[in-house]
């Protein structure tokens, strides 16, 4: 019945019939969402329904012709009048009805029906009397602007067919939608499905229509692009092409490359086929917007139109989704595989409504059975090209160690990781620093066993050094001060491949010395501080801040030496070969003060220097032990004449080692100090007694000192020597006192009734801190500069002028390399065949993760085994190379012999009934994802064989170049993408002739320049 027709031909029924048709119609009719119902003006209905109750056929209230004439504006373009009431001035009638009036009696020429819809509103059901007027638009011509109306139940994909008529755009044609309110914001239309209520389309609003480019870019948003050349005079190979680096996210375009190579997958986002895929709806999904914004790269990487194109929008949407993502850190790229994978899949994902399905065990049942019930177990949740491309079946065999319950399943996978066979052995290189404080510390490579313990790493460098493993200590170095110092029954596994360790050598009692005292020695941590000084006159004290720098030194020094002079002394000899000792002549007088004065310098026992009475000693480094016991006593001061030398002999042997000017690893720019700790008060013992000078006997500690040299170790005495003491004339010995106080009238002696004193300098102070370098702690009893209740710390503090004038620190930083650094470290070769049946060896269950026997009705450390029963047409291998353990990380640097084609799995594949044509287990090389570098700093890229010309290529970003195949295989092989060969498509275009410049480019050395620390690039400005 068209809209004006008039009466039918058929005589309509009696007036009786028409009444009751209608009205039971009416009483039985409900409101459902999206069923329709017509607009009747109330009068025309009044009359129908007073002739059919009182009149006949031919009476004079006969209605007529249905006329809505009195609801519309006017009768051009029949809209509605506003602000219409339901039964004052219309009626509604259901579509049954309504199509029986119709018949009855027609309708007026020219008048349109007015049907609407019911639509769903929150909490009720309504007849939409009044659409939506929307204005409709192109992209490419938004000035020509049409208005329709439609209702809140019609779906977006009915205004998208209405412009596609509207504009005569061929519905061919990929377009994606806009919704533009009246402030001028848009939001993209993603899913075509939902309806104008959902998507919050209201009156006034403007939809607008654009198709995709030619070069696989949207009108809204076109890249920039990272060639001077204009993109749209470039036609280059589809595929071929780079992706720019946003700031170390070469591990997402190493990623992005190797599945952009996949030909199944690709031709599925090329042909448009996601589209109709689209899962909006899926709570586990990303409501279509990863599979979209996977799809807008991938048409511009194969549109032939561009260099390489800026994956910004992509990055966003991975980040929005999986914040692990987030930022631009450093990544995995199997990590990112696996994400996106799972992403498109959900998104993807034909099953709109998963049904709960519970796992069933083999019982004794045939495999065959079993894995067809679990492959269709899973089709019923998971059904998408993701499943048809790269999913594969394996079993599962649980067996428990107590009752023997054999448990089979079958499981999906999407890719193998596949373990490398790990060796028992570990390279290590660590600093060795010899007692002889001359020898600049050594770099040494040594092997030691994996599972080891801090011993067997000494061991193994006493093998080296000669030094006994008795001697050694090990430490972590970090930022200037110890992280650890490792007991001698610690794991190796404690210890990182990144950490800087340093094993000192350590003086050992003598064999004559009785095992008391060989008790009696402490294990001393010694830091260098910088301090920046000054004093608060007002509050009388005095206070600095402090800075680390150098390298941290470990002493074993007697518990009876470690008073502050004999410390003093000892640390000058430690540090001879880069601080050196000032000449008498240089003038390092501090200045006068009163006792009282004095006094309140000192914060809790410090003093800045050395003080005398009235005369200057001097320097501790610079006189010899005669003269200044002479010195002292006649100064009525308490000196042990028996105190030696407390420099060491500079002629040392060398090993002819090579110097090395560049910084020891733990070397770094000085770091500022933050205290962390709790408060503490701070303490540091005074350098030396008051009027009386009491030096401790000293004569043990530079015994210490004078032991043989390590003759592997390389020294050289300092530029600078200090004085010896045969450097002493005649002259100087026979008169004690001219050779203590040069230069100093026989009236002008030491007195000790005179209340006046002279301070001597120090090189630096001493101060008991804690491991950090940082909080300073208090004094030891008796006199000690250390407390032993814990491992003591001490730091020497240096004043800036002090350190500056007599600390070296060239020659501080300077370190040798041993023999064994030169030796190239052997890498192993392994077949992927042994990878891969390692992957399916029988292996014990971790603690952490046991298996619950339904029959021992308890959790069990069963053994387990992995079977391939059926591989996927794209199968994805991921070779395990980074090793996560609680303590230890690293990177297996093996290389991984794998074929290019023909890679067999007959052998480890269980079902063994074989298809038409090839066998569904023989595979072909298509793509490799590649990391060069360590697990800190490392570069990805991808090899890949593009589907339409068969040749390999080499992505590294932006840049693409030609591979060739017998470069693909090394040691940064990270995973493998391999194509079952009954499915690989014979190219369609003949290879390229690559040119010298493309193919002089490095492809395939893994120790080549593209190992890079900083992976930043400059990428142009974008708008999205």
């Amino acid at each position: 019945m068209t809209a004006n027709s008039r009466c039918s031909s058929a005589e309509p029924p009696g007036l009786e019939t028409q009444l009751r048709e209608i009205e039971s119609l009416l009483r039985q009719c409900e409101l459902r969402a999206g069923d329709s119902w017509y607009v009747v003006e109330r009068r025309w209905y009044e009359q129908w329904k007073e002739f059919v109750e009182n009149g006949d056929q031919s009476s004079s209230s006969f209605p007529g012709q249905i006329n809505n004439a009195e609801l519309f504006e006017d009768l051009e373009s029949y809209h509605l009048k506003e602000r219409l009431v339901e039964n004052e001035d219309f009626m509604l009638v259901p579509a049954d009805a309504w199509h029986k009036l119709l018949g009855w009696y027609g309708m007026v020429d020219g008048q349109p029906p007015l049907e609407r819809k019911v639509v769903d509103l929150p909490s009720t059901l309504k007849v939409e009397v009044y659409p939506v007027e929307i204005f409709l638009c192109l992209h490419s011509n938004m000035e020509n602007v049409v208005s329709s109306q439609f209702s809140r139940a019609d779906d977006i994909q009915s205004i998208q067919r209405t412009i596609c008529e509207t504009f005569s755009v061929p519905q061919a044609s990929e377009c994606r939608l806009w919704m533009k309110s009246s402030d001028g914001s848009c939001e993209r239309l993603r899913n075509v499905h939902v309806s104008v209520l959902d998507a919050c389309l209201s009156s006034g609003m403007t939809v607008i229509m654009e198709t995709r480019n030619a070069d696989g870019t949207w009108p809204s948003s076109r890249p920039q692009i990272m060639n001077s050349v204009e993109e749209q005079d470039y036609q280059g190979q589809p595929g071929v092409c780079g992706l720019a680096n946003l700031g170390n996210t070469c591990f997402m375009n190493s990623a992005l490359q190797c599945l952009s190579n996949t030909p199944p997958l690709t031709e599925y986002f090329l042909q448009s086929s996601y589209l109709e895929e689209l899962n909006f709806t899926n709570p586990l999904g990303m409501k279509g917007e990863i599979a979209e914004a996977y799809a807008d790269v991938i048409k511009q990487m194969w549109s032939g139109r561009h260099h390489s194109v800026v994956p910004r929008v992509f990055k966003t949407k991975v980040g929005h989704f999986a914040s692990q993502f987030l930022g631009y850190q450093q990544h995995d790229s199997q990590e990112l595989l696996s994400f996106l994978l799972d992403g498109l899949h959900e998104d993807l994902n034909r099953v709109k409504n998963k049904e709960y399905i519970e796992l069933c065990d083999a019982n004794g049942r045939p495999d065959q059975q079993v894995a067809e019930e679990a492959w269709r177990n899973h089709l019923r949740r998971n059904d998408s090209v993701i499943v048809d491309t790269f999913h594969g079946l394996f079993k599962s065999t649980l067996v428990c160690p107590e009752c023997r319950k054999v448990s089979v399943t079958f499981d999906p996978f999407c890719y193998l990781s596949v373990p490398l066979p790990a060796s028992k052995e570990r390279v290590m290189e660590i600093f060795f620093v010899s007692l002889d404080p001359y020898a600049k510390p050594a770099q040494h490579r040594v092997v030691v066993p994996k599972a080891g313990k801090v011993s067997d790493l000494c061991a193994a460098l006493s093998e080296m050094t000669g030094v006994p493993p008795s001697k050694m200590v090990v430490a972590d170095v970090f930022n200037h001060h110890f992280y650890k110092i490792y007991n001698i029954d610690e794991s190796l596994s404690c210890i990182l491949d990144r950490d800087d360790i340093f094993v000192y050598e350590l003086n050992t009692p003598k064999q004559r010395e009785e095992s008391l005292q060989r008790e009696e020695r402490v294990l001393l941590a010694l830091y260098l501080r910088e301090r920046s000084y000054y004093k608060d006159l007002g509050s009388g004290g005095s206070s600095y801040g402090t800075t680390l720098f150098g390298h941290p030194l470990l002493l074993s020094v007697p518990i009876g030496c470690c008073s502050q002079e004999a410390l003093y002394n000892l640390f000058l000899q430690r540090l001879a070969r880069y601080v050196r000792c000032p000449d008498p002549s240089e003038e390092l007088e501090e200045g006068e003060e009163d006792d009282e004065e004095q006094q309140k310098s000192q914060t809790n026992g410090i003093s800045d220097g050395e003080e005398q009475e009235e005369v200057e000693l001097p320097h501790p480094c610079c006189a010899d032990a005669n003269s200044l016991s002479e010195s002292t006593n006649s100064a009525e001061s308490h000196v042990d004449a028996n105190r030696t030398e407390p420099l060491l002999d500079p002629d040392v042997t060398k090993n002819g080692s090579q110097d090395q000017t560049e910084p020891l690893a733990s070397s770094s720019a000085n770091a500022s100090i933050t205290d962390t700790s709790s408060s503490t008060s701070v303490s540091v013992t005074d350098t030396s007694s008051s009027t009386n000078v009491s030096i401790t006997d000293t004569s043990s500690c530079t015994d210490d000192m004078n032991t043989s040299r390590n003759s592997n170790a390389s020294s050289e005495p300092p530029a600078e020597q200090p004085q010896q003491l045969s450097d002493a004339t005649e002259e100087e010995k026979e008169d004690g006192q001219e050779a203590c106080f040069p230069g100093l009238p026989a009236n002008k002696q030491p007195d000790k009734r005179n209340t006046r004193r002279r301070r001597r300098k120090t090189l630096f102070t001493i101060q008991a801190v804690n491991s950090n370098g940082t909080t300073e702690r208090k004094m030891g009893e008796g006199g000690s500069a250390v407390s032993f209740s814990s491992q003591p710390y001490v730091a020497i503090d240096w004043d800036p002028d002090m350190k500056k004038r007599f600390y070296n620190e060239n020659e501080a930083e300077k370190y040798v390399k041993h023999s064994s650094m030169e030796v190239p470290q052997q890498q192993n070769t392994v077949q992927l065949q042994e990878c891969i049946e390692l992957f399916t060896t029988v292996e014990t269950l971790e603690e952490e993760n046991p298996w619950y026997c339904p029959v021992c009705k308890k959790h069990q450390l069963a053994t387990k085994k992995l079977d391939l029963w059926s591989l996927p047409e794209v199968l994805i291998i991921h070779l395990k190379r980074f090793s996560y353990t609680k303590f230890t990380r690293e990177k297996l640097e093996s290389i991984v012999d794998f074929p290019l084609r023909d890679l067999d799995f007959s052998g480890c594949l269980l079902r063994k009934n074989l298809s038409n044509g090839e066998p569904p287990s023989r595979y072909d090389l298509i793509a490799v994802s590649n990391h060069y570098g360590g697990l800190r700093d490392g570069h990805y890229t991808s090899y890949a064989r593009n589907k339409d010309n068969g040749q390999w290529y080499d992505f590294d970003d932006s840049k693409v170049t030609y591979a060739r195949e017998d470069k693909i295989v090394t040691n940064a092989a990270y995973v493998l993408f391999y194509q079952r060969q009954d499915k690989i498509r014979k190219p369609t275009l003949p290879a390229p002739n690559a040119s010298p410049a493309l193919a002089t480019q490095p492809t395939g050395d893994a120790t080549s320049s593209k190992c890079n620390t900083s992976e930043l690039e400059a990428v142009p400005a974008e708008t999205d």
